[in-house]
């Protein structure tokens, strides 16, 4: 198979003059760093006012504040453990009381340590689980609390992965914990229609952030990039323009939806090997 040139990719900017989330107050879970940055400066971009959500990354908080000001957007960071229910509770109440309420809640946080299921670290395992699920569960639910009680509807967006679907082996806890999510998040959709609150998920392929460099080497990274469908790496401002869309008030009738931005890795495309090499075999013969 033949892997697709990477295109030149600069960093995505909204249109001119489009600014569908203008007035919109925002939060997003673990957005000082990788998706979650992309996710918080694009909302800034489409008019938001944004919280921006940190554990141990303050000065990249900060600097992720920065540049959302810099689209003319209000910013403010605020910290919490996201695998702690209390945290994450005042969280919330904190970012409501900066921004005058919620209208926007991405659930982006996570953690993950990968070992096969009889060498795990039980210790890292439930970490994996009390963040990246039970984090997600909390910030869901009372970020719903505060637009129920609002009265004025709202977009909530769960950050999941399609590990949620494929059994990836050496990450049991993480897999658990993204098919958690989206449970959840279908399940919370058909609970909050009536409080017009839309709920979606996302699932991101494999997209250049920090913390990849965790698992792999940045050659590993960058020569198993080069065989993807799209030839590399997504981006994490690509993972937010599909969260401002979710929130578009033109997107009013998503709701309960999955929303895929992976360059086709989740597609057969392995198989191609498969053709191309009997193409050679017929050629030869």
């Amino acid at each position: 198979m033949s892997a697709a040139q990477p295109e030149s990719h600069p960093a995505s900017q909204p249109l001119p003059g489009t600014r569908p989330l203008q007035g919109q107050r925002a939060i997003v879970s673990g957005s000082s760093r990788g998706i979650g940055r992309g996710i918080a400066v694009a909302l800034a971009q489409a008019g938001a006012e944004v919280t921006i959500n940190y554990h141990s990354h303050a000065g990249e908080a900060d600097e992720v504040a920065a540049e959302c000001r810099s689209h003319g957007a209000v910013a403010h960071t605020l910290p919490a453990d996201m695998g702690d229910r209390e945290s994450v509770e005042k969280l919330i109440d904190a970012a409501a009381e900066k921004m005058g309420g919620l209208d926007i809640v991405v659930s982006n946080a996570a953690y993950s340590d990968r070992h096969l299921m009889l060498e795990s670290d039980l210790s890292e395992f439930e970490k994996t689980i009390d963040v990246s699920m039970w984090g997600a569960f909390h910030l869901v639910r009372c970020g719903a609390q505060k637009m129920v009680d609002a009265g004025a509807g709202g977009n909530i967006v769960v950050i999941s992965s399609p590990h949620a679907k494929i059994a990836m082996p050496g990450a049991m806890a993480y897999n658990m914990a993204k098919s958690a999510n989206d449970q959840m998040a279908r399940t919370a959709a058909v609970e909050l229609a009536q409080h017009r609150i839309r709920v979606n998920l996302i699932h991101p392929g494999w997209i250049d952030t920090p913390g990849e460099r965790k698992f792999f080497t940045e050659e590993t990274l960058q020569s198993r990039a080069a065989k993807l469908p799209w030839g590399r790496l997504g981006r994490p401002d690509e993972i937010g323009r599909g969260v401002v869309f979710l929130c578009d008030p033109g997107s009013q009738y998503v709701t309960g939806s999955t929303l895929t931005i992976d360059g086709g890795i989740q597609l057969p495309w392995q198989e191609m090997y498969r053709v191309d090499e009997a193409r050679r075999e017929a050629a030869e013969n």
